[in-house]
């Protein structure tokens, strides 16, 4: 892996990072695939409107604009609810139409179903839709080949590596800042999921799961150290996260551990996240995301030849 390092540019200095949100109902979840499959997602009560407009409120209430990716099943059902989001002045990504794992797809399913959630987001929103974050942060070391469908279908940013070890996902050593990925049909910008160092440990922090399990003294204490390094935050959640009242599902218990570790929390969390640190957008944090001199240049451009051919 080929790197060139340049000093990163942020439009918004004033801001410390972006605010994303994962628009996903809690029966869409990779952590109940097991479970519960898509053909029997329309059996299971929806919950995603008022989960989601808790979040509206929240963000309205503090002045943040964000980034919210959407599951195109969720947009599909629930247009006026992507229109209510875009209204709000929040910026739209795909969140791809299944929510399947990038990495079991391959390439051919992978680039229907993102078509497909693109053009409803796309039709609803009247936008072109040009961020993505894949299910899971599923784009890993056996599906780089994403990045070059995603560059010929248009995008210009993702946040779907985490430079994290997990038995899901995560590219353990890639670059923990925004960064520009060089592939073999052009160049994507990569705004990582959020880590620092502990203790010489890579750990996950400041989103999801991480948010809900870590006391807010700790996430406040590390976002900041983050902050003095001069790096973005890259802030995410579920709207699922912030509805207590959810249905329990008959999981594994690791599973459920997962989903419902400290849900009571988010809201809270969430709160004085976005009273201690300014949040934008994804492209209002990035000037130029998709110029090549800004931050780190990463040439994975045989790498996702090679797993292209692969997969093919």
């Amino acid at each position: 892996m080929k790197q060139t390092h340049t000093n990163m540019v942020f439009s918004t200095p004033q801001l410390d990072g972006t605010f994303t949100v994962d628009v996903e109902d809690y029966f869409h979840v990779s952590a109940f695939a097991s479970v519960i499959r898509p053909e029997n997602w329309d059996h299971y009560v929806c919950r995603v409107e008022q989960s989601t407009r808790t979040i509206l409120e929240l963000a309205a209430k503090h002045s943040t604009r964000g980034t919210f990716f959407i599951l195109g099943w969720v947009a599909d059902r629930y247009p006026h609810l992507v229109r209510e989001i875009q209204s709000a002045g929040h910026e739209i990504g795909c969140h791809s139409y299944w929510h399947q794992l990038i990495y079991e797809l391959g390439p051919q399913r992978f680039r229907s179903d993102l078509i497909k959630a693109r053009d409803c987001l796309q039709w609803i929103t009247g936008s072109p839709v040009k961020l993505h974050r894949a299910p899971s942060f599923s784009i890993t070391e056996k599906s780089l080949w994403a990045l070059d469908i995603l560059i010929e279908e248009g995008f210009q940013i993702d946040s779907s590596i985490y430079p994290v070890h997990h038995d899901r996902y995560g590219i353990p050593g890639s670059p923990t800042s925004p960064h520009i990925i060089a592939t073999r049909v052009g160049q994507i910008h990569e705004f990582p999921g959020m880590t620092c160092k502990v203790a010489g440990m890579t750990v996950p922090v400041g989103g999801g799961g991480y948010l809900r399990l870590f006391p807010w003294a700790v996430t406040s204490r590390l976002l900041n150290q983050i902050r003095k390094q001069q790096r973005p935050l890259n802030v995410y959640l579920h709207p699922w996260e912030v509805d207590v009242d959810q249905p329990r599902i008959a999981a594994s218990l690791k599973s459920r551990f997962r989903h419902y570790q400290n849900l009571k929390t988010m809201a809270p969390k969430l709160s004085k996240m976005l009273t201690e640190f300014r949040l934008g957008a994804m492209t209002d944090v990035l000037i130029k995301p998709w110029s090549g001199h800004n931050g780190v240049v990463v040439d994975r451009a045989e790498k996702s030849s090679d797993t292209m051919v692969a997969s093919n």
